[in-house]
C-alpha cells in the first residue's frame, strides 16, 4: 500500500505534503493498488479534484480535519455566465473504489438564497464510501452523480460531467453528519445512508410560531433524480433526522425527476418534519412514477397518518428488499 501524509506544517515523514491536492497528484496516473492519504488536523482550503481509483483519504479528526472551499452558483464569471451548480464543488470525486474517513467536507459560500447552489461534494463513481464524515453546506450540499440525461434549461448542467455518459454508481454513507437546507442530498446514484444524522438548517431568524396550515418551508432533504428503470435510489437506514427549523417546516424529499426513489427505514424524525412528509414539486404526473416510502418511522415527525397520498408505508416483507446487501450488492 502506498501511504502519503498531509499537514499544514511539513515534517520529516516520507511522502509528506502541505496540501491535499499535491498528495493526490503524487499518486501514479495508472495506479492500481490501495493508496492511503493521512491528513492531519487543520483547515485545508482547496478546490479538490480526485479522479484516480483506490484512494482513501483519512483525517485525523472528523470535526477538526476540514476540506473546504467557497464557490456559489450565482457568481458571474469572466465570460459573463453564472458559475452554475456543478462548478461549485469544494471536492469533486470522479472515480471508483474511493473511501473517505474522519473528515469534514464544507462549502462556506453562504446561504443558498444569497449565493445559489453550493456543493460541498460532487460524488460520482462506483464503490464510494464515506465513514464518519461531515458534509456541511446550504443548498445542494451533496450531489450524488450522475446527472440526469437532460437539463431543464440550456447550460443547466454546465460543468465537468455535462457531456459524459450517465453511468449509475453505488455510494455508501455510514455514521455521517449531513447539513443543509434546500435539496441538500440530490442526484441519480444508488446511495445507502446508514446511521447518519441528517440536519435541516434554518435559513433566517423568523420566529418559530407558525401553524401547520400556513407553515413556511425551510428544507427539502432529498431531490432524487433516479433514472427510469433503475432498481434503487436513496435508502436511509436507522438515520436520525434533526434540525433547528420550526415545527413541520421540512420535507423528506421531492422529485428532481419523475422516477425519483427514496426510502426511509427505521428512521427517527423530529418535529421539524412536515406531517405530509413528501412534496411533489408540483409534478402531479410524477405521482404514478415516483417511489417515496417509509418503514417504521419514529419520533414527533414520523407519524404516518397524514403522509402524502403518493407516498407509501412499506410492509415488513417489502422493507426486506432494501437491506444494504441488496441495494449495494455483494461486491461492494
Amino acid at each position: 500500500m502506498l501511504e502519503f501524509y498531509v499537514a499544514s506544517v511539513l515534517s520529516s515523514e516520507k511522502n509528506n505534503y502541505s496540501t491535499v491536492q499535491s498528495a493526490i497528484n503524487a499518486v501514479p496516473a495508472d495506479n492500481s493498488e490501495p493508496v492511503l492519504i493521512h491528513i492531519a488536523k487543520g483547515e485545508y482550503k482547496e478546490q479538490l479534484v480526485i479522479q484516480k481509483p483506490f484512494i482513501t483519504l483519512e483525517g485525523e479528526s472528523e470535526t477538526e480535519t476540514i476540506l473546504t472551499y467557497d464557490l456559489g452558483a450565482y457568481e458571474i464569471l469572466e465570460d459573463g455566465i453564472k458559475r452554475g451548480t456543478f462548478r461549485t464543488a469544494s471536492v469533486f470525486i470522479d472515480t471508483h473504489d474511493f473511501t473517505a474517513r474522519n473528515l469534514t467536507f464544507a462549502n462556506t459560500a453562504g446561504l443558498g438564497k444569497l449565493v445559489g447552489q453550493a456543493l460541498a461534494l460532487y460524488v460520482e463513481g462506483d464503490r464510494i464510501t464515506f465513514d464518519h464524515c461531515q458534509m456541511l453546506g446550504s443548498q445542494d450540499t451533496l450531489f450524488t452523480g450522475p446527472l440526469p440525461l437532460t437539463a431543464y434549461e440550456p447550460g443547466g448542467f454546465r460543468g465537468p460531467k455535462e457531456f459524459a455518459p450517465r453511468i449509475n454508481g453505488r455510494q455508501y454513507y455510514k455514521n455521517c453528519f449531513i447539513r443543509g437546507d434546500v435539496d441538500f442530498i440530490f442526484g441519480s446514484a444508488t446511495a445507502y445512508f446508514e446511521q447518519c444524522e441528517i440536519f435541516c438548517q434554518k435559513t433566517d431568524d423568523e420566529p418559530a410560531a407558525f401553524t401547520i396550515e400556513y407553515q413556511k418551508t425551510y428544507s427539502y432533504i432529498t431531490a432524487a433524480s433516479t433514472a427510469e428503470g433503475q432498481e434503487y435510489g436513496y435508502v436511509f437506514d436507522h438515520c436520525h433526522l434533526t434540525g433547528n427549523c420550526p415545527k413541520a417546516s421540512c420535507y423528506l424529499g421531492r422529485p428532481w425527476r419523475n422516477f425519483a426513489k427514496v426510502v426511509y427505514l427505521h428512521c427517527e424524525m423530529e418535529e421539524h418534519i412536515h406531517p405530509a412528509g413528501w412534496h411533489d414539486w408540483g409534478k402531479k404526473a410524477a405521482h404514478d412514477t415516483i417511489f417515496f416510502a417509509e418503514y417504521q418511522s419514529t419520533g414527533a415527525g414520523g407519524d404516518s397518518k397524514k403522509r402524502a397520498s403518493f407516498s407509501k408505508q412499506l410492509s415488513e416483507k417489502e422493507a426486506h428488499s432494501f437491506t444494504k446487501e441488496k441495494v449495494l450488492g455483494n461486491d461492494f
